[in-house]
């Protein structure tokens, strides 16, 4: 009787091993690991950061392409170009005050008015970026995937961009209040002994239009990095939660 009750006993002890070995190995197979999460690849990681630049890229063309979207936003407005600073003291000096502030005020929508052209062409660079090593941006700390994106694009932004920013200056007549400035300035230029300013503006609108969203896309990265209900969807929430501590 004592054996057939010890090897009952075994018997049962062998079918609850087993179910903990079962359930271990479903767990492992349901989740890639031990630990319950499946490893990123490095396909979901670039997905990941395309998705987080598209989801910064619109967010900040949309604060940017508005009435006062560089103008009162201090991080990115358009200072008076500073190769022309004395230009705009002797403006003032002359009585020009009311033309030097509608000229800066002019060229912030001028950023504003291209602005509103951009989402296409940022769009089109992070579609065709492809990352070598998807983990080494996602790791690179604050702003790595903006600056990858910069390294990579700006050039063919400026390309892309700089038609923009002249039709945008042709429409809210820019230079209408420019090259009165300027050109008093340049004719006064060899009486005081400074070097004439070159009037083209359309470069410097460029640069700093581009600048100034790059800096607002980066700022909505590091908002996915650092804030949970930042990240949007499911994928985003698992590439950026696996740097959560």
């Amino acid at each position: 009787m004592k054996k057939i009750v010890i090897a009952a006993s075994v018997g049962v002890l062998m079918i609850l091993s087993s179910c903990d070995v079962l359930e271990s190995a479903a767990s492992t197979v349901t989740n890639g690991s031990s630990t319950g999460k499946i490893p990123l690849s490095n396909e979901e990681v670039v997905k990941g950061l395309k998705e987080a630049l598209s989801v910064g890229i619109t967010n900040s063309v949309n604060l940017t392409s508005v009435t006062d979207g560089f103008l009162k936003n201090a991080e990115i407005r358009l200072p008076f170009p500073p190769d022309a600073i004395k230009v705009r003291e002797k403006a003032i000096e002359w009585g020009l005050d009311g033309q030097v502030e509608k000229f800066e005020t002019t060229l912030n929508r001028a950023a504003e008015e291209a602005a509103k052209e951009a989402l296409p062409i940022f769009k089109n660079a992070i579609t065709g970026m492809s990352l070598q090593d998807g983990f080494a941006v996602l790791n690179g700390g604050k702003g790595a995937a903006t600056k990858f994106l910069k390294d990579n694009t700006t050039n063919e932004l400026i390309a892309a961009f700089a038609p923009k920013v002249k039709t945008a200056i042709e429409k809210v007549k820019l230079t209408d209040y420019w090259n009165p400035i300027v050109t008093k300035y340049n004719t006064a230029a060899p009486l005081l002994g400074t070097n004439k300013v070159n009037p083209d503006l359309n470069e410097y609108v460029t640069q700093l239009a581009i600048d100034g969203l790059f800096k607002m896309v980066e700022k909505e990265e590091n908002k996915i990095r650092d804030n949970a209900s930042a990240r949007v969807s499911d994928l985003l929430q698992r590439v950026f939660g696996s740097l959560d501590k």
